[in-house]
């Protein structure tokens, strides 16, 4: 997903938030349906054993067959993965959430070396996902007093380039992530030359990264 990471950790893993195109999910209940941590399918559970986890001078994607933050998730979870993180202090840890209104119940136990981002594919509303909306996301991390952030924009999905820019610019985050979808999910998606117009924006106050960007398949 991100070609800095280095190393990916799921101390929990599941979600509930049953995005159409979740690659994670169909993973979980197919090839990895027979792994002991998948035999309920993508029900959240906490594994335990990778609380011992120690990591050296890394990037670490931390939940990413899952979504740490969402309301369903005990906050004593929550708390076990920080107080596991603090134990790793030469390592990055990105969290990347649907739901980053959570990330304001722990904002006095994060160490330094996190990194808070939002998935946020577009501004419009589509019905693609029970995840909270998007305007809830980025109204959230727009107030998130946290330095360290930034925005997934994958696997984009058509938007309002003005209002979308807009979004972007007021979170101010540190890096913006931005893709299409890689598993033929057949979703609505913007052209090639708009989301180009959108890079070109974003880099004028931010870093962009791209992932794959391709012409849009047709609905």
């Amino acid at each position: 997903m991100f070609d800095v990471i280095t190393d990916t950790w799921n101390p929990v893993v599941g979600c509930l938030h049953h995005c159409s195109y979740c690659w994670a999910r169909r993973l979980a209940e197919t090839k990895l349906k027979n792994v002991e941590r998948y035999r309920d399918g993508f029900r959240p559970k906490l594994i335990e054993k990778e609380l011992s986890r120690i990591f050296h001078k890394k990037y670490v994607f931390a939940v990413d067959i899952g979504d740490l933050f969402g309301d369903w998730v005990p906050s004593e979870w929550i708390l076990k993965v920080i107080e596991t993180i603090k134990n790793s202090p030469s390592s990055y840890f990105l969290f990347l959430t649907k739901n980053p209104k959570r990330y304001m119940e722990f904002l006095d136990l994060y160490p330094e070396n996190v990194v808070l981002g939002a998935t946020i594919e577009t501004n419009r509303d589509y019905p693609v996902s029970k995840a909270p909306a998007t305007v809830e996301r980025y109204g959230f991390m727009k107030k998130l007093p946290f330095k360290n952030r930034i925005i997934s924009i994958e696997p984009i999905m058509d938007f309002d380039l003005e209002t979308f820019v807009n979004w972007v610019k007021e979170i101010n985050p540190v890096m913006v992530h931005i893709g299409y979808d890689n598993y033929n999910n057949n979703l609505p998606e913007p052209s090639l030359s708009k989301t180009y117009q959108l890079i070109d924006l974003l880099r004028a106050f931010t870093r962009v990264k791209t992932l794959t960007l391709r012409e849009c398949k047709e609905s």
